[in-house]
């Protein structure tokens, strides 16, 4: 069994409410739920933070590298285009990450094509919606069952 951790960053506190149309009509509380009983299901622990702080983000980075989690889903919100203090706690760390993105940042405004978070993250996932977040967690347990076999 693996520890995971699923870091949601500003307003992802909205979801549901926020731009339905772009970030679709569940919830972050569901969300989370949902991430939880997949974790389980695959045989990991998860534990779920959301902040609109950049300093929390960090710090519960920095605190997942003393906790023992081993792997990390991120979706830094805004936190995507502006934050090199928060990629340099992931590369402190070094706690494999996945990002994920809600929408497909690539098809909509051109300062959103640029993340701090793309090239250290082991893996990347845009535009599936509140699902990528499951598909994050499958593809992390892969990831952390592939690096225990070795």
């Amino acid at each position: 069994m693996s520890s995971f951790l699923l870091i949601n960053g500003p307003n992802l506190n909205l979801l549901g409410s926020r731009q339905p149309d772009v970030y679709g009509a569940t919830g972050l509380a569901d969300i989370e739920a949902r991430c939880i009983t997949v974790a389980k299901e695959l045989g990991h622990d998860l534990d779920c933070f959301q902040s609109n702080a950049e300093h929390e983000l960090i710090d519960r980075v920095h605190q997942a590298g003393t906790d023992g989690v081993e792997f990390i889903i991120l979706n830094p919100g805004g936190f995507t285009h502006t934050s090199v203090a928060l990629r340099d706690a992931f590369l402190a760390v070094q706690i494999p990450f996945i990002e994920i993105h809600l929408s497909n940042t690539f098809a909509r405004e051109e300062f959103r094509h640029n993340s701090y978070f793309s090239d250290i993250a082991n893996s990347c996932l845009f535009g599936f919606g509140a699902h990528g977040y499951e598909l994050a967690l499958q593809a992390a347990s892969q990831q952390v069952g592939n690096a225990e076999d070795k």
